[in-house]
């Protein structure tokens, strides 16, 4: 992924407009270990600044069964996952963000993601891992939006189309 200030300034956007993250165990830990105010700043230009403040401040779920506690403004969710999720969806007022790769797709399968965002990067991998793979059924989207940034990267914001 390129990392530039656009698509930081557009991430920091999308975390102002939810209520809360919702993170799986892995995702929360690496983005525990990168944006926490202990982690290391000294290489973080400032304007990344904006990004690490916000994320920190969020509210924050995270969908683990082996994890025994959290923290960093976090609370562990257990049990049925659609049922907790539904619960969170009640309570929230702006939404949920949820983030990761395995989380996504569990909630793509149960029927609980509103609106998805992909943002694509010029840039050829060639590995890692692959968004929603091993999805059941197909998911039919209609394009909401559509933001080109100046590294070339585009983000596309779609609904599930019911």
């Amino acid at each position: 992924m390129l990392v530039d200030e656009d698509l930081h300034r557009h991430a920091t956007e999308n975390l102002v407009r939810a209520d809360a993250l919702l993170f799986g165990r892995v995702t929360y830990e690496m983005m525990e270990a990168a944006w926490r105010p202990s982690a290391p700043t000294a290489a973080r230009p400032a304007w990344m600044e904006p990004f690490a403040r916000t994320i920190d401040a969020a509210k924050k779920y995270v969908v683990s069964s082996t994890l025994d506690r959290v923290d960093w403004n976090a609370e562990l969710v257990r049990g049925d996952l659609g049922k907790a999720v539904q619960q969170l969806k009640r309570e929230s007022g702006k939404g949920l963000l949820v983030g990761g790769v395995k989380l996504p797709l569990a909630l793509t399968e149960l029927g609980l993601i509103d609106e998805y965002e992909f943002v694509v990067q010029p840039r050829l991998a060639g590995h890692g891992p692959t968004l929603l793979a091993g999805l059941s059924k197909h998911v039919d989207l209609r394009l909401v939006s559509r933001l080109e940034f100046g590294s070339g990267a585009v983000a596309m914001r779609y609904e599930p189309r019911r």
